[in-house]
């Protein structure tokens, strides 16, 4: 077991529990960007207790069990769920079974971040890059920004306030971490209420012009009620005028994978040896293409990325590099003059995550944070190379 070189941080202010640690992977890492099979967040432990010290790791093993409890952690942070499918028994005398019991009679709690991790900036995918001097880096495979509507409201200028703030208390007008954002125009809004009618301003049966503000904002499409009803109690007319408009699809920028640049070219031969020089990968680097082809576009993901092969093929990328690829999806990706690739393994393109979660917990919290540094690649030994 290797620990030494990932502990960071002190003793922090005040008294950090599991839910503040919870709540700042939350934020960074948010389940909403977990893949629908996923299981993510807390697994045992409760958030209540204090943490002073935390692990992390890309899978959660027996020997990760014994850092744990050696580095006196309250908390382990797992890139790889411990529990995942089919799972309907945590029994002492199972494998996995064994390791929650174990957890839990130490105190120590499990938490998740997997594909939230993989999709989320800055993520497994960003640490990898940042390790291998990409710049300028966006999703391979962009996940769609939430649903939005678009609303237009036409209201008596003395009245744009109070309608715009009632729609923005019911979450209308926010873009990303702004609040309260809205547009509006100055113009003539004109209307003959008839016999039933009861206008606020006008006469029935009688054209009435008014000066009117036309105010524009986005709402996520599912508050799409709330602000209707906040939208007509406090708009001064019986019918209020205004369009619901369902914005296009467009792309984040969080989701798998990311390609982008290096500020200095080089070959697919210099490029690998500084992937397996700074990655370390106990299951050593292969590389699929001609090691002369000259490398501008990069493409990585953590993990197993050969799902993604086309599409990194269609962005023009020069080499990518991923884990766990399998020989015919390679093959056939060479053959459509897809770009070079380099296998690094599973464990090491997802394992530079783990120093991005222990600086940002230590810079945040002030919890001493390890990092568990012996390999958990269950291929550990390379015969033969030659």
């Amino acid at each position: 077991m290797e620990t030494g070189g990932g502990a960071t941080g002190g003793s922090g202010v005040g008294r950090t529990t599991g839910a503040d640690v919870i709540a700042v992977l939350d934020r960074e890492y948010p389940r909403r960007l977990a893949e629908a099979w996923d299981s993510v967040g807390p697994v045992c432990g409760d958030p209540t207790e204090p943490v002073e010290a935390v692990l992390v790791c890309v899978d959660v093993t027996d020997d990760v069990v014994d850092a744990a409890i050696a580095v006196g952690a309250q908390l382990v942070i797992a890139h790889h769920p411990l529990l995942l499918r089919g799972v309907d028994s945590v029994a002492a005398d199972t494998v996995k079974g064994r390791i929650v019991h174990r957890l839990i009679r130490a105190g120590v709690g499990l938490f998740t971040a997997h594909t939230n991790a993989d999709s989320a900036r800055a993520g497994v995918s960003d640490a990898l890059a940042d390790l291998l001097d990409l710049v300028d880096t966006v999703p391979i495979d962009p996940k769609p920004l939430a649903p939005m509507d678009k609303w237009v409201v036409m209201v008596p200028e003395g009245n744009a306030e109070q309608v715009t703030e009632a729609m923005f208390a019911a979450g209308a007008g926010a873009i990303g971490e702004y609040r309260d954002c809205s547009w509006s125009v100055v113009g003539t809004g004109q209307f003959e209420a008839q016999e039933a009618a009861d206008p606020t301003i006008g006469v029935i049966g009688e054209r009435t012009r008014v000066d009117e503000d036309r105010v524009e904002m986005v709402a996520a499409r599912g508050l799409r009620r709330s602000v209707l009803t906040a939208l007509r109690g406090a708009h001064p007319y019986e019918e209020p005028a205004f369009d619901i408009l369902e914005l296009a699809d467009a792309a984040s920028d969080v989701g798998l994978g990311r390609i982008g640049r290096l500020d200095e070219p080089t070959t697919v031969g210099e490029f690998a040896a500084r992937v397996e020089a700074r990655l370390h990968s106990p299951s050593g680097v292969r590389v699929a293409g001609d090691p002369d082809r000259p490398v501008r576009t990069v493409a990585v993901c953590g993990g197993a990325g050969d799902s993604l092969l086309d599409i990194v093929a269609a962005e023009g990328a020069d080499v990518y590099v991923t884990g766990d690829l399998r020989h015919h999806p390679v093959d056939e990706s060479l053959r459509r003059g897809g770009p070079a690739l380099i296998d690094a393994g599973h464990w090491a393109t997802e394992f530079p995550w783990c120093g991005h979660v222990a600086r940002l917990l230590a810079d945040e919290l002030g919890v001493t944070v390890a990092v568990h540094r012996t390999p958990t690649d269950p291929f550990v030994l390379v015969e033969g190379e030659r």
